[in-house]
């Protein structure tokens, strides 16, 4: 056994992946402090929509799309865990619209208290999941902390007309969701040793995939909307999107895929803070059925890390985006749609 079998690494960490992200309510406060922008035209994404990253117009052809994720880790594997930390960080270009580029490492780690080969282990997951995305790794940069921290900022190509934001959706859209939540359920059960190993591979596949195939498959067809859903959770991002695009959204719970055991593992305790903290945030703006149970509500604002897209797709659309991606081998799933009704609102059926 190696040096890295024996590490638990996510015993360094008191969260995991995006679930150690700041939440929504406390960040919001901390964002309407800071002074407005500059003016700017060639600004074309900024703060103002919560999108997943920010798009600066180079010329009339061209716009840098560009972002950064990092957090601590999602799982004990250290070369998984700089997979995932990288595909979780490329997958907000590709939610753009955009083609990734280049990147940049983002270190910290306890060189003194956990082998070097560890951080090595991580950042050779990092940048075999780039040499995957066609990323060029151009630098980065490392602290000594006591906790292990690892992610990548990305930097990104889009033509200026070809953007998607999370502000586009239209009355009639049908929403399609790549991934299958509730892994913010698993990892968490992942630290109290409730998985077992081919469970363990199967979360850490789904975390792992890049959204590359389901961004380019997407391309081809008329979407007004996209973002990706991480930390927040798929009803904390979709919110964003009703918002952003002054739309109301329907989701149907029984059609959002699940991964595993998901209800289980919540119903003996395994729920994250980050998604009751994401549930505590967006409830007010959601209408759930009276019928449903707190756990079911739980599960649909579940912390994701490395999650996938949420298409706004054209209802002319949908069926051939959907199939092309299924055809693909994306797991993709038609979840609900946009309306005129209660924009800004989300109605769970």
């Amino acid at each position: 056994m190696s040096t890295t079998d024996k590490i638990k690494l996510t015993s360094y960490s008191s969260k995991g992946g995006c679930g150690c992200k700041i939440g929504p309510a406390d960040l919001a406060q901390v964002i309407r402090q800071l002074p407005p922008a500059a003016p700017n035209p060639d600004l074309l994404v900024g703060l103002d929509t919560s999108d997943d990253a920010g798009v600066y117009r180079l010329n009339d052809e061209l716009a840098l799309v560009q972002t950064v994720d990092f957090f601590t880790p999602i799982v004990d594997d250290p070369y998984s865990f700089g997979q995932i930390a990288a595909a979780n960080a490329i997958s907000d270009i590709y939610a753009m619209g955009g083609t990734p580029l280049t990147a940049l490492n983002i270190v910290a780690f306890p060189i003194a208290a956990l082998d070097k080969q560890v951080l090595a282990d991580i950042m050779r997951g990092a940048a075999d999941k780039a040499n995957e995305a066609g990323i060029t790794l151009v630098g980065g940069h490392s602290i000594d902390d006591k906790e292990p921290k690892f992610g990548l900022a990305v930097t990104g190509l889009v033509h200026p007309q070809k953007i998607r934001t999370n502000a586009g959706a239209k009355p009639g859209d049908q929403l399609i969701l790549t991934k299958p939540i509730g892994v913010g359920i698993l990892t968490t059960s992942i630290k109290k040793d409730q998985l077992s190993e081919e469970e363990v591979a199967r979360v850490t596949a789904v975390m792992a995939a890049l959204n590359k195939t389901a961004a380019e498959t997407m391309s081809r067809f008329q979407v007004h909307g996209c973002t990706d859903v991480t930390g927040f959770g798929l009803l904390g991002h979709a919110l964003e999107m009703a918002k952003g695009s002054g739309v109301g959204l329907r989701i149907v719970k029984d059609q959002v895929p699940l991964l595993p055991r998901v209800r289980e593992l919540a119903d003996k305790g395994f729920v994250p803070g980050g998604t009751k903290n994401n549930f505590a945030h967006v409830q007010d703006s959601i209408a759930f059925p009276e019928s449903m149970d707190q756990i079911d509500r739980w599960i649909l604002c579940d912390a994701v890390t490395s999650g996938g897209l949420l298409i706004s797709v054209s209802p002319s659309d949908a069926a051939a985006l959907l199939e092309a991606l299924r055809h693909a081998g994306v797991e993709a799933s038609r979840i609900g749609e946009a309306v005129e009704k209660h924009p800004g609102r989300i109605e769970v059926l």
